[in-house]
């Protein structure tokens, strides 16, 4: 983020902004290079807050870089993000990562990593324990959190890694990719979870995804990027109510949404 103090936000193009919804997320002038190379370049965008925003795109578009960006992970050359008006250190965050075998602390419990967000916080010991049993009800979680990450299945490792993004009530949760690694059992489980916990809190939810049958299923709007320079082509709509299952897949409006962003990603392919 630039040094600013007060961030010059400029409006973005009228096929880019959002309408009739607050803007949560709140991007202006984003520019990132690689190896001399620009990734993103004066690349402006706004997210709604309450709602769910896929990104799909072209392979080496920059959709983890991105979120990676807007979440503080990922250091940009220039521009500004703000949350609702607020600065990173302002606002509360959550992270899944796909690799959730690194992203674990292995040499805390299950329990011990959903809990540290808590204690960074400098959350009482009270608070902390009545957030997870929270989380251990809302996940219905049967197996053992006393265990290490090693010791636990992938997917395991994933629900505890969720749940632990999850403990400090962020406002946005970020998404890598969070089904990459699983089965498709586990996957299907874990896609039902997050339409629970997005239906019971609302939180804004920004997920980047490499399966575009995903990415329009979970979604309220899908945020298509060109090849880099990387900017917005389009962003389709999926209006369908929830929460969304199996048969959310043979509907009209899902195969037209699917077939219209399948049309803009091959066009941007080609380009």
């Amino acid at each position: 983020m630039s040094a600013q103090t007060e961030p010059r936000l400029r409006p973005v193009p009228a096929e880019q902004a959002v309408h009739g919804r607050q803007t949560y997320i709140t991007v202006r002038g984003l520019s990132k290079q690689f190896a001399g190379s620009p990734l993103y370049a004066d690349f402006n965008l706004d997210i709604p807050q309450g709602k769910f925003t896929s990104i799909f795109g072209p392979n080496g578009c920059g959709k983890s870089t991105l979120i990676n960006m807007i979440a503080g992970l990922t250091p940009v050359d220039a521009g500004d993000i703000l949350f609702d008006g607020k600065t990173l250190k302002e606002t509360t965050i959550g992270y899944v990562f796909q690799n959730y075998r690194d992203a674990l602390l292995p040499w805390k419990r299950a329990l011990d990593n959903i809990k540290y967000p808590l204690e960074i916080a400098g959350k009482s010991k009270s608070e902390r324990t009545r957030r997870v049993e929270e989380l251990i009800a809302s996940f219905d979680i049967r197996f053992d959190l006393s265990r290490y990450p090693y010791e636990l299945s992938g997917g395991q490792q994933q629900l505890v890694s969720i749940m632990r993004a999850l403990a400090p009530h962020p406002e946005v949760l970020f998404l890598d990719e969070p089904f990459s690694a699983l089965d498709y059992e586990m996957t299907l489980f874990i896609r039902d979870k997050l339409q629970e916990i997005f239906r019971a809190t609302g939180v804004t939810m920004l997920l980047v995804s490499h399966d575009l049958e995903e990415a329009v299923y979970l979604a309220d709007r899908v945020l298509l990027l060109t090849k880099r320079p990387t900017q917005v082509a389009e962003t389709v709509h999926f209006h369908a109510p929830r929460p969304r299952d199996a048969d959310t897949l043979s509907t009209e409006d899902f195969i037209r949404t699917k077939a219209r962003c399948l049309e803009i990603f091959q066009r941007e392919v080609r380009r």
